[in-house]
């Protein structure tokens, strides 16, 4: 975190920041490019993050395949066994 805050800062060049750490300026922006993501979602007051958007949306489609397979396996008992109930 203190790399990704040097660069920002821009009191050096990025560069000159990765040479003293001994990493490459590639591993520098996706360091970056997260640190900045995760900052943007902790911002966000009052959103949900887009894994709990995702885990809802599950959820809700397993209670959709829930309902769907009692409608089934009920057609099921009705079309093999009709008129006994069973």
């Amino acid at each position: 975190m203190a790399i990704i805050l040097e660069g920002l800062r821009r009191e050096k060049s990025v560069s000159q920041i990765c040479r003293e750490h001994g990493i490459s300026q590639a591993q520098y922006y996706k360091w970056r490019d997260k640190f900045l993501e995760g900052a943007k979602e902790g911002l966000e007051n009052g959103k949900k993050s887009r894994v709990q958007q995702l885990e809802e949306k599950i959820e809700e489609l397993e209670k959709v395949i829930g309902k769907q397979t009692i409608v089934i396996e009920t057609l099921k008992k009705t079309v093999i066994h009709p008129g006994n109930g069973k």
